[in-house]
């Protein structure tokens, strides 16, 4: 971004026309942009009501000075983790947060940036609206410094914060202890903006007393100065991409929100956990596969697994628990030790009170024999009874090699065997890529055709637990694992 001076900036030399001020107005939900903007241009030229959704400009002149104010959306609070984790048990407990969310913005409004091409060629002064009854924490400050980024580079030098409501302050309490009170992101703020900083009373009716707006304009002044006369240049293209792309992210997430309400309509509201069994021959990507589905590296890859090993995470909504159990042998039941058959019965006892679903993990690159096909249903009715089939599918890993290639052209091409086994799950498949964690977006269809068979079982949602599966307790979870690794003595949430 170029910053450049101009006639508009030092004035008409012939006295035509005053020298004129352009100021932007910047800040989070509830921080008293419309009040702040009113205030500074005498009136009450933006309804302070409603929340605005359009950038609004307004004009005034102050002192023989043309000043422009712009009044933006407020900006998207960033999601913090930590607070969605923290509201989710808050659902699970039937409590109610004690700071309710602003909802997203929606299709019908504008990000706040698009505000600066309605002070063209560009802002003297940003100006960051800051509440002092609001708290400002680490959220709100990544919220203002990826606003500050969107604008482009060089932002920071023609910034100022702005606090409103100090009538709220204790009496004799001034802004600057409010400032070494609050914490370290506020004060990460004001530093950010060169300790450029101004307090508004927006409660104030215009009095001789009333000098805020004119004290304003002397700093807002003396930062002009300070960069030498220039202003903040706009590139109205890199702008207008900026809010195509915020726009396209929008029509995403209310896709995606409208996606789970038809599906809470179609089978009666998801569950509030879904419990996965990884199942499958040895070194077919079962651990990479429960990465996958979690977003992120919970089972070590790459290496044989020897213990079931139960993760849980949130993901598209719901909270899903994996248990990875070690493989199964490619060609027989009894070349199978004993050991592993009744590693995976106790994993999907690790699953209480049963698992939803066996996931029954099968490469893509494999081809499957007649041979093949009998181990792999002997392997599943001997463990779990003749009923698993009905919460058994099957799970296509490396998906990434079929290229461009459809799943089901893949299932024509790999015979009868292949088809038959399909038609043993009853048809319950998906494929997926397990080289991208977290970034696979048919890992939500999986988690659908997963809550599909859930509601074509009806009474019988999951696979119940058999009394057989809890005996001969596992002496080989305790020698190499961790105790956090181990699983079995935790109750599922």
């Amino acid at each position: 971004m170029a910053a450049v001076s101009s006639a508009s900036d030092t004035g008409d030399p012939r006295g035509r026309h005053p020298p004129e001020r352009r100021l932007l107005l910047l800040g989070g939900p509830r921080s008293g942009k419309t009040s702040t903007a009113n205030t500074i241009l005498g009136d009450e030229v933006f309804d302070g009501g409603t929340e605005t959704t359009h950038s609004n400009v307004g004009h005034t002149e102050i002192y023989g000075r043309r000043v422009t104010v712009v009044d933006t959306p407020p900006w998207a609070i960033p999601a913090d983790p930590a607070d969605d984790a923290e509201a989710d048990n808050n659902d699970n407990a039937g409590a109610e947060s004690d700071s309710p969310r602003r909802p997203p913005p929606s299709l019908d409004s504008e990000g706040p940036c698009m505000g600066a091409i309605l002070c063209p060629p560009g802002p003297h002064a940003i100006l960051l609206v800051v509440s002092v009854t609001q708290p400002f924490t680490e959220t709100e400050r990544r919220a203002a410094e990826e606003q500050l980024g969107a604008l482009g580079g060089g932002t920071w030098r023609y910034s100022m914060v702005l606090f409103t409501g100090i009538d709220k302050l204790p009496k004799g309490f001034f802004i600057e202890e409010h400032i070494a009170n609050t914490g370290e992101a506020l004060q990460w703020l004001v530093e950010r903006c060169g300790s450029r900083y101004h307090a508004f009373d927006n409660t104030r009716k215009e009095t001789e007393e009333n000098t805020q707006v004119p004290e304003l304009m002397e700093k807002v002044e003396e930062m002009i100065t300070d960069n030498q006369g220039w202003y903040f240049e706009v590139n109205e293209l890199i702008l207008l991409e900026e809010e195509q792309a915020r726009r396209a992210l929008e029509e995403e997430r209310m896709r995606m929100e409208e996606h789970a309400r038809q599906r809470e309509q179609m089978i009666g509201g998801p569950p509030r956990e879904l419990r996965l069994l990884l199942l499958g021959w040895k070194g077919v990507g079962k651990s990479s596969v429960g990465n996958c589905i979690l977003g992120r590296r919970y089972f070590e890859s790459g290496q044989e697994t020897e213990l079931c090993l139960r993760r849980q995470a949130l993901v598209s909504g719901r909270r899903v628990t994996i248990v990875d159990t070690p493989g199964w042998d490619w060609f027989s039941v009894r070349r199978t030790p004993k050991r592993i058959r009744q590693e995976s019965q106790r994993g999907a006892a690790l699953l209480r009170p049963g698992p939803h679903t066996l996931l029954l993990v099968l490469p893509v690159v494999s081809s499957l024999t007649a041979r093949k096909r009998r181990t792999l249903v002997a392997h599943i009715e001997t463990l779990f009874g003749d009923s698993a089939c009905l919460h058994t599918m099957v799970l296509f890993s490396c998906g990434d090699w079929l290229g461009r290639t459809p799943i089901e052209e893949h299932i024509l091409r790999g015979g009868r065997e292949l088809q038959r086994l399909l038609e043993y799950c009853g048809n319950y498949y998906h494929v997926l890529d397990s080289k991208t964690p977290g970034k696979d977006r048919s890992v939500s269809v999986l988690l659908d055709k997963i809550e599909e068979m859930i509601r074509e079982n009806g009474d019988k949602a999951f696979l119940p637990i058999q009394t057989e599966w809890l005996s001969e307790e596992s002496s080989y979870s305790s020698d190499n694992t961790e105790p956090e690794d181990d699983c079995r003595g935790c109750q599922l949430q």
